[in-house]
Formats: structure tokens, sequence, C-alpha cells
């Protein structure tokens, strides 16, 4: 099924600056109705050739992805790039976060380049250094930071991975945040008090692996608002706790909503609901499924012809995967159209720009990660890898 029907919502118009990373691009962006875009595109990466390797988010634009040279999650990607010593840049079509991990896990001599400098993620915005070291402060005021263990979720910037690193915890992602969080759990074992995880930046992630995946209750998890003094939470909240929520959610899956689920079971009767674990635990209580991006197109991959899907995850993937899929009926989890609008500014003008800036000689919106920083990260980086099991799938 198409999804042509849905109502088009303008994007990456504007910008936020309280809340985006980034500036304006300060180069002769092309303009997007140029009708040599796609050309330009083709000639300025075969000017690169093997000195350039393009990697491509499933949630980038059909247009940005047709120049991918590998396509996949945010951690995936940035592996894929670490394996690829020889290139000598990494131009990285995804948000900020991800172009980070690229330049933490590639080398010295590469050069990692976002297309556009404003293409940041709300969720990983919502976790500031300051905050969470004000937070783990507030923790030893109450007498428990030698129980908590950090857990990060890979959607999260360099120095809250670092912070990890420094402090014990370590990296995850949505395929193996329950085997993070009993590495976690376990660190802290032969406390008689047990152990507390801090779970950043997305509460919703946190929250259903818990009690769904780890047998906690509703009851254990706490929420942390770093806009709260002392996170809004008592010194007895916090020891009673064993799941510290930090307050922050994907502003693509927090939309998705329980009512939807109903209205669509009603309207096609055998419909399987499949989401993200980003969702809300009301979304994902209801769902038929859930699972990483990779989880959800292989799903969709292995699928019966003939069956009926309503997929909770960012519309481009989605559209994609029912163009993919026509002997299947696919729908979007949500009444409107929901593009993650930070992903969406790495759109063919920005990509033709970052490549043909760098034929010319001129190195643009480099991503960088200071030395310290990389090191700390990559000590929580490397806890993830070495946990046992699970793909290190988003």
């Amino acid at each position: 099924m198409s999804l042509v029907d849905l109502p088009l919502l303008p994007l990456g118009k504007g910008r936020d600056l309280g809340a985006e990373r980034g500036v304006e691009c300060p180069g002769d962006l092309p303009a997007a109705s140029d009708p040599d875009l796609v050309e330009r595109a083709r000639a300025a990466k075969a000017a690169l050739g093997e000195r350039v390797f393009v990697l491509g988010h499933h949630y980038q634009r059909d247009e940005v992805i047709e120049f991918a040279d590998v396509t996949g999650d945010s951690f995936k990607l940035a592996r894929d790039a670490a394996a690829r010593p020889d290139a000598e840049f990494i131009v990285f079509c995804g948000v900020h976060f991800m172009a980070e991990s690229a330049d933490i896990l590639t080398g010295p001599d590469q050069k990692v380049v976002l297309p556009d400098l404003a293409a940041g993620c709300s969720m990983a915005d919502m976790a500031r250094l300051a905050q969470v070291e004000d937070a783990w402060d507030a923790m030893a005021d109450a007498g428990i930071q030698d129980q908590v263990v950090p857990v990060t979720y890979m959607n999260s910037s360099a120095d809250i991975k670092a912070f990890c690193g420094r402090n014990g915890g370590v990296v995850c992602t949505s395929s193996n945040a329950d085997v993070a969080l009993e590495w976690a759990l376990a660190q802290k074992a032969h406390l008689d008090a047990g152990a507390k995880i801090l779970f950043l930046p997305d509460q919703h992630l946190g929250r259903n692996t818990a009690v769904l995946q780890m047998g906690m209750s509703l009851e254990d998890c706490v929420v942390w608002d770093p806009l709260q003094p002392g996170g809004g939470l008592t010194a007895q909240e916090l020891q009673n706790a064993r799941m510290i929520l930090w307050k922050g959610h994907c502003s693509v899956h927090g939309r998705f909503s329980e009512d939807v689920v109903d209205e669509l079971r009603a309207k096609h009767p055998g419909i399987n609901i499949l989401v993200h674990p980003e969702c809300k635990h009301e979304v994902v209580l209801k769902a038929d499924l859930v699972g990483s991006t990779e989880f959800i197109i292989k799903t969709i991959e292995a699928a019966e012809p003939g069956t009926t899907w309503a997929i909770g995850t960012e519309l481009n993937l989605v559209k994609r995967l029912a163009d993919a899929h026509p002997d299947k009926t696919i729908v979007f989890l949500d009444r409107n159209v929901c593009y993650c609008s930070t992903m969406n500014r790495i759109d063919l003008p920005h990509l033709v720009w970052a490549m043909e800036s760098l034929v010319a000689g001129q190195l643009v919106n480099q991503i960088t990660v200071d030395p310290d920083t990389e090191r700390d990260a990559l000590v929580a980086l490397q806890r993830m890898l070495d946990l046992p099991g699970k793909s290190h799938r988003d």
C-alpha cells in the first residue's frame, strides 16, 4: 500500500537555536529545484572516488539514500566507516551524535562530514553533560551514587557516552538494552542494597526494557526531570528506585498513541502492530511485536504476502518498506505524517554542496570529538561490544 495519500507537512523550515546544534550552511547551497542536482551528486561522488564513503541512515530521504554506499542504523554505519580506513572522507547522512560516533571509531586521518550541521537529535539534546553531572551529584547527596551504574542509549552525545565511560557505565542499543541492564546490575551485585541504573536519555526505551524484559515493575522506575530542582524527586524516591529514567524521548516515536492502535485494529481486523521500543509504554503494551529498526525491516521482509501491518517508526522508513513490499498492506501508526525533521535536514542540496566542496579541496562541516571525550566514550562503547549475546543494532 502506498502512503502517498497522507498529507505532507513542510520539513526543515526554520530552526530553533535553543534546541538544535549547528548553523546555517555557510556555502552556496544549490536550489532544491535545480534539475541537475542528481547529476551533480553523481559527478562529485565519482570525482572523489575511493576517497569518500557515504553513509545513509534508514530514516533518510530516498533522494539521499540513493547515493549511500551503505545504509543501516547509527552504530552499524559508524562501524562500517571504521572498516574503511582508506576512505579519507566519511560523509554521514544522519544526525550529529551519529557522526560523533563515526569520528570516535574511525582513524585519526579520516574526516567525518555532516552535510548540515543543524541535523541534530532532539532526544540526544535532552541530556546535556552539565545536567547529568548535577544529577550525579544529587545521587551522591541522597547516598546512592555508589549503587548507580549509568547506561546511555546510543542516541546520545559523545560527552554523555564519555560520562558513562568515566563512571563505570556502558552504552546500549535498542537491540541489546536488556543485556546492558543485566551487565549494569551485575556490577553492583556485591552490595547489600543492590544496584540502581541511571538510564539516559530515553525514558521509554529504559522503562520498556526494565519492565517488559527485566521483570521490574513500574513502581521500580522513577523519572529524573533535569528541568526540576532535584530532578523532581525526593531522596527517598531515589533510594527506593531501581531504574532512574532520564526525562527524554524521541520526538517521532513519542507521537504514537494507543488510541490509534485501537482504531487500526477496528478498521483492519487481523492487523499486526509493529513498533520501536522508543514508543511509549502504553503503545508497546498494545503492540504485537516490538524491536529495533533492523528488527522491523527483517520482520516485514519475512512477513507473509497479504498480511497487514501498522508500523510505529520514522515515516521515510515506513514508506520505503511499503514501496518495497507491494504484496503487503503497510500503514503508518499515526494520523499525521511524522518525519524526523532534523534527520530530514540532510537533503540532496546539502549533500551536493558538501561533496562538491570536498572535490574543490574545501573540508566543510567536519565533526570532531576531542581526545579526552573520545577516550572515555570508547571505554563505554567497548564495554558494550564486550557484552555477550545480542547484536549491537539500534
